[in-house]
């Protein structure tokens, strides 16, 4: 049904201008330059949420806290108002930092036909953010999809360097009707061959590592399935950030679609939105192009305002199984929980490692 969709959605979309392939002219060597790894450190495979990693016995959750009716990002916490829960049984904190690590962000942009009638509504903001957001030491990627991906810019914390691929962008035109955004989604986590050139995939990156999705949702032809898809990320342990651009389209075509056609614009979304909750990201749709700057600014503070906490697991079992962690935030110290009116943004489930 999406495919049959996608057809309609192509033949709306179709433009008569000269079409160019997605660019990748100034991608570089390929080669991703991780810090090196610490040898005591051993990454565990997560299943659900934000990062959680095991330094010899010690397990770390990265956790945001934002106000459910404002949106606001609560900063200044201390351990004191954080529990957590480990398979239902109370951990002792033993490490606890408001993180301010340089980061490492992938910015993967869906550059297909299908999204040709709002493109500058979409690569002018994502523009403004590389080059804004951009601080010493972080270093960002710019990965275009249509068809099969392209890297634009391999990591790099060069503001000029982010902006000259993202105007390369801007000037040309998307070429190809496909948007395989499954296997665009593996190859920045995996890793792979394009062009004769060897990628590393950035699940192979120690540190804080993101995923900034900007998609319609829609896949036609990927290699691997959604089934695949959603496991693989999953999987990975990296948080995804979705910003949902089909609206922008459903908006101004609704009237004319039939029911099924709807029913796979919801579709779309609910897949985006489902990249982002089981990796512990946020999904973010957007109904208006004046959305996307906002979108994108919330984005940099939940990346840049998040809290790291360790804890020695009281249960030592090491056979592979899986655990769940709860997080409860009291922000007023009056030892009764306010996860009510909190959005609590972590990973929620790992896999213990197995001797």
């Amino acid at each position: 049904m999406l495919k049959r969709l996608l057809t309609i959605f192509i033949i709306l979309l179709s433009l008569s201008i000269n079409l160019i392939p997605v660019p990748n002219t100034n991608a570089q060597s390929g080669k991703v330059r991780p810090k090196d790894k610490d040898k005591n450190q051993e990454e565990i495979i997560d299943q659900k949420g934000d990062a959680i990693k095991i330094d010899a016995a010690l397990t770390n959750v990265e956790v945001t806290v934002t106000d459910k009716k404002s949106g606001g990002i609560y900063q200044g916490l201390k351990a004191g108002n954080f529990a957590v829960y480990e398979d239902g049984v109370l951990q002792q904190i033993t490490n606890f930092a408001a993180l301010e690590a340089p980061i490492t962000l992938v910015m993967v942009l869906e550059y297909s036909r299908q999204i040709s009638i709002i493109r500058n509504e979409i690569i002018n903001p994502a523009g403004q953010f590389v080059t804004s957001f951009v601080q010493p030491k972080d270093q960002i990627a710019i990965v275009a999809y249509d068809a099969r991906p392209a890297v634009l810019n391999d990591f790099t914390d060069n503001p000029g360097q982010l902006a000259s691929s993202v105007n390369l962008l801007a000037r040309n035109v998307p070429a190809l009707n496909d948007s395989n955004l499954y296997d665009a989604l593996k190859f920045v986590i995996e890793g792979g061959k394009l062009d004769k050139v060897e990628y590393g995939g950035v699940q192979e990156i120690p540190g804080r590592v993101a995923i900034l999705l900007v998609s319609s949702g829609f896949d036609t032809f990927s290699k691997i399935t959604y089934d695949k898809a959603l496991k693989l990320v999953q999987n990975a342990g990296i948080p995804i950030y979705s910003i949902g651009i089909g609206n922008l389209f459903f908006k101004l075509y609704e009237a004319r679609m039939s029911d099924e056609q709807r029913l796979g614009f919801y579709q779309a979304a609910n897949q985006l939105r489902s990249f982002s909750e089981l990796t512990g990201g946020r999904y973010f749709p957007v109904t208006f192009q004046g959305e996307i700057p906002t979108t994108l600014k919330s984005i940099s503070f939940l990346l840049r305002s998040q809290y790291s906490i360790g804890y020695s697991p009281t249960n030592t079992r090491k056979e592979g199984k899986k655990r769940k962690v709860e997080v409860h935030v009291d922000i007023d110290g009056d030892a009764k929980r306010d996860d009510q009116k909190l959005v609590i943004q972590y990973r929620k489930v790992y896999t213990e490692p197995k001797n």
